[in-house]
């Protein structure tokens, strides 16, 4: 069975951590999102890996290569943005028989995975409390019966979580009508599906549909940990390590050190002296976190630099970002409402109590800096020094 994992998207709400790659290859725990979503399709048997690419496709092909876990792995651009059915329809030509389709920007668990490949035709489903912003499914007898986009009034409180097994006959489907969006949608094909085979539902035991910065956080917080403890890097024996925390191998960490796990320290990471990194917190690869600096469940991606005597809280730090010394970052609201954040010009509340900033890749901010919680800062910003930054820039 081939696996389609869907990669191509711009990912503009994750913005700007995905101004320059792609949404699905930004880092969770030790590897990109999309890996998360191979590995889950690898370990259920699948015999070949398609990624659908379109958006800054080589960092995908760089990283997957030709094989991928000793499976082999083949790419499709996708022609157009016009929705999930032309994303699989770019990989028709790759599909001989029945085969599973993953969202690259998913988090799924690997055991729901495998029993939907041995029940498919079928579609994995996530129940939730409020459905009203996805696609509602309704069931019947073991079998789905419906699905509605989006319902002022849902019928169900099962969501379609966008992965699922389809006969071998439904790679002549995907030329479906435009949806109301003006897009031709993976749903339309499950529905003409439903119509002509029974489609098992099969609820997963995790899920999340990681699309914007908050649920990169915390798509780390669920998995930063599950590795356990392991110290392969150059750890001082000055420091104190607690808890479930992995330090690779070509990472240092340095006299009067502490790490409260769950923590990931990427190989050519530097923290200290006298650092402070509290879970769950990624810090990604050739990052620094210098003398005095605080870091409190966050993510530093790779080649950050927090050097001198700053807070970092419940933020995301993109790639080889640089903070002056000094810089702290706000990540409570007075009332102790849930933090807002702006996306595609919109405020939404990220639903977090506690959430900082976002900051995109090579912004630097000067000595001093103060971030408001929910600032975003974009690719290449500055602040000045002693500057206090309420809005986005």
């Amino acid at each position: 069975m081939q696996a389609v994992v869907l990669a191509a998207g711009r990912g503009t709400r994750m913005r700007p951590l995905s101004a320059e790659r792609p949404k699905p290859m930004l880092p969770v725990d030790d590897r990109p999102l999309a890996a998360h979503a191979a590995d889950a399709a690898v370990s259920a048997g699948v015999d070949e890996l398609v990624f659908v690419v379109g958006y800054e496709p080589e960092t995908l092909t760089e990283y997957f290569g030709e094989t991928y876990r000793g499976v082999p792995v083949e790419y499709a651009e996708q022609a157009s943005t016009d929705g999930t059915a032309d994303a699989v329809a770019s990989a028709a030509h790759h599909i001989d028989g029945q085969f599973l389709v993953l969202n690259g920007d998913s988090i799924y668990d690997d055991d729901s995975v495998a029993d939907l490949v041995e029940a498919g035709p079928s579609l994995g489903v996530y129940e939730v409390d409020d459905a009203s912003n996805y696609g509602v499914v309704t069931l019947a007898d073991g079998a789905v019966e419906s699905i509605v986009e989006k319902p002022d009034d849902p019928p169900s409180s099962h969501v379609n979580a966008g992965v699922y097994v389809f006969p071998a006959a439904a790679s002549d489907w995907l030329s479906v009508p435009e949806s109301e969006r003006g897009e031709r949608e993976l749903t339309d094909v499950l529905a003409t599906t439903i119509e002509r085979t029974d489609v098992t539902p099969v609820e997963l035991d995790e899920w999340l549909d990681v699309g914007r910065p908050w649920e990169l956080l915390e798509a780390n917080e669920r998995r930063i940990g599950r590795s356990g403890r392991r110290l392969d890097g150059d750890v001082s024996d000055d420091a104190r390590i607690e808890g479930d925390v992995v330090v690779e191998a070509g990472a240092t960490v340095a006299d009067g050190v502490v790490i409260e796990g769950p923590a990931r320290i990427r190989s050519g990471a530097t923290l200290g002296p006298n650092a402070y990194v509290r879970g769950s917190t990624l810090i990604g690869r050739d990052a620094t976190v210098g003398h005095a600096v605080e870091v409190k469940n966050s993510l530093l991606m790779a080649g950050a630099s927090v050097e001198h005597l700053s807070y970092i809280g419940d933020s995301v730090l993109g790639r080889d970002v640089n903070v002056g010394a000094g810089m702290t970052v706000a990540n409570l609201r007075h009332d102790e409402e849930p933090v807002r954040v702006d996306v595609k010009g919109e405020s939404v509340s990220t639903g977090r109590r506690k959430f900082g900033v976002v900051v995109g890749d090579r912004a630097k901010t000067g000595i001093d800096t103060n971030l408001n919680a929910g600032v975003k800062l974009s690719t290449g910003a500055t602040t000045a020094p002693g500057e206090t930054v309420v809005t986005d820039r």
